[in-house]
């Protein structure tokens, strides 16, 4: 089974998205490049860089993260792409994609 990841993406204005996926690479290239399949939070607002990523069991798994994580503070968020603040979730860190695939 292929895994759900949650990532977050911090734009130019230091503001951070928050979303989940199955493929982090592809993902990230759809808002990266602007295209239809964009987040209109992210359109027009690079450049783009992900800042947190991480691999989960299952979709409802993510999309519960996903709610907790967008309840968080700023401040929270900080701390939890620093590794200070855990998460409740059983994650496992991926890889980073900072360079689109295009």
């Amino acid at each position: 089974m292929q895994p759900w990841f949650l990532y977050i993406i911090e734009n130019k204005y230091q503001h951070y998205y928050t979303g989940i996926c199955k493929d982090l690479d592809k993902r990230f290239t759809q808002h990266y490049t602007s295209g239809p399949l964009c987040a209109k939070a992210l359109r027009g607002k690079g450049p783009l860089t992900m800042i947190y990523a991480v691999g989960l069991t299952d979709h409802s798994t993510a999309l519960k993260m996903e709610i907790w994580v967008k309840k968080l503070t700023k401040a929270k968020k900080v701390q939890l792409v620093s590794g200070s603040l855990s998460s409740p979730f059983n994650v496992e860190m991926a890889p980073l994609v900072n360079t689109p695939s295009i």
